[in-house]
């Protein structure tokens, strides 16, 4: 297991930049939702995850609603 999470960036088949999060436990729970030509615009999608991500809230369907209020 990792002692940290962390974020892996790499070239996938088409030769485009993306990451992916792995948690603590080895698991990754997190990918890019698209390849990115360069690699400052991977790591750019990345400072906005960790910019936005703490104070962005969940939002789910009808489902996740009436379980949750």
């Amino acid at each position: 297991m990792a002692e940290v999470a962390y974020f892996f960036i790499y070239k996938d088949a088409a030769k485009e930049w993306r990451w992916r999060f792995t948690a603590k436990n080895s698991k990754i729970i997190a990918v890019s939702s698209e390849g990115y030509h360069n690699l400052s615009d991977c790591e750019h999608s990345i400072s906005l995850l960790k910019e936005q991500g703490p104070t962005g809230p969940v939002i789910g369907d009808d489902d996740y609603d009436r379980l949750r209020k």
